[in-house]
């Protein structure tokens, strides 16, 4: 069914009058020179330029896609007001497969619309799109971050990316455990990709114990050959059923955290890396109820955010990472205040970054 727009009906009722929506402005984009197919989704910009990545996928239809956006742009909203960042939330989808339809010719014609919001929307890599294709819409669009360095950007955001989650990891582990190290903990991650194996060099030079999967087994040789002191787990099921486990640490796919992995975690602690790791609401309750300390993924993995919202002001490494560093007093603050209301971590993270952004609105 759809309105008289084409537009489902489902999504517009998603956008106008659900709690997933409350969006500022949604964007389709169309070049048919080009191929390119687009939604840009701003979500908030009360604290300032929505920002969020490019996500570049071959979706089973435009609606999924629209869907896509909005709930990715809503999280960015809540990623970058626990970030301390002046920036809303905002994300675009662009609809087809990279491997196969990107241009040259269809990112310039996406620059030109992001460049037509005037400074609204900040754009930035994601999943499908990379620092070589940043600098290609950065031709166009000058509200374009994560280029490389030779093109005025910081590169690669994935090493503080890795940092921050390590910054969680240790702020969880002072929570439970008293201590901030993760000396003599057996941590297992899943996923050791871009952000994954720089997250395990830390955690090695901290002193645990690190146990990796990953359905790339170029991914897992590349780590065991550096390190070979690392074990490794034939999948992610088994990996999160290892005896002895303190910490898991997500780090590929989004819904990690479901109703099948959840009652069989023998971790006591889970921050990674990944996005969206929780599958659907009540996970956050299953957690607590089985006494697993949850790290919300969007407060710990706002290291690359950081990275690339630092671009617009003349990318600084150091001053970068020092902001990276307060994710472990930011996830100090989200545990107290889950104890003091009685909320899982999750929700207290959601109330205190609301909080931000309704005291941006009425300023």
């Amino acid at each position: 069914m759809t309105d008289v727009t084409g537009a489902p009906v489902d999504v517009l009722h998603t956008l106008f009058h659900s709690d997933q929506g409350g969006h500022e402005q949604v964007v389709i984009c169309q070049d048919r020179a080009s191929g390119l197919k687009a939604v840009i989704a701003l979500h908030s910009t009360a604290l300032g330029p929505a920002l969020g990545g490019t996500r570049f996928y071959p979706y089973a239809s435009e609606s999924e896609a629209v869907a896509d956006a909005l709930n990715l742009s809503r999280g960015m909203s809540y990623k970058n007001a626990m970030a301390g960042l002046d920036h809303g939330g905002g994300k675009a989808v662009i609809i087809g497969d990279p491997d196969t339809v990107k241009s040259e010719e269809l990112l310039l014609a996406y620059g030109r619309f992001v460049a037509s919001l005037g400074g609204r929307y900040v754009t930035a890599c994601d999943v499908g799109t990379y620092v070589a294709d940043m600098d290609v819409v950065a031709r166009e669009c000058r509200w374009t971050t994560g280029r490389s360095p030779e093109n005025g950007g910081a590169g690669d955001s994935s090493v503080l990316t890795a940092f921050g989650v390590f910054q969680g990891m240790r702020a969880s582990a002072q929570h439970l455990w008293g201590d901030p190290t993760l000396r003599g903990r057996k941590v297992g991650v899943a996923g050791v990709g871009k952000v994954g194996h720089h997250l395990v060099e830390h955690l090695l030079s901290d002193g645990a114990e690190v146990v990796v999967t990953d359905v790339r087994e170029e991914s897992v040789r590349r780590v065991t050959d550096l390190y070979p002191e690392v074990a490794v787990a034939v999948d992610t099921d088994a990996l999160i059923r290892t005896e002895g486990l303190d910490i898991y640490a997500p780090c590929a796919l989004g819904g990690a955290l479901n109703d099948e992995t959840v009652p069989v975690l023998t971790a006591k602690v889970v921050c990674g890396a990944a996005n969206n790791q929780l599958a659907h609401p009540g996970v956050e309750k299953d957690l607590a109820d089985r006494s697993v300390l949850y790290a919300p993924d969007y407060v710990v993995n706002a290291g690359g955010v950081i990275q690339v919202a630092d671009e617009l002001h003349g990318f600084d490494f150091d001053r970068c990472r020092a902001k990276a560093a307060k994710i472990f007093d930011t996830t100090l603050a989200i545990f107290a205040r889950a104890k003091v209301d009685g909320i899982p971590p999750a929700a207290a993270a959601d109330r205190i970054a609301e909080q931000r952004m309704a005291e941006a609105r009425r300023r």
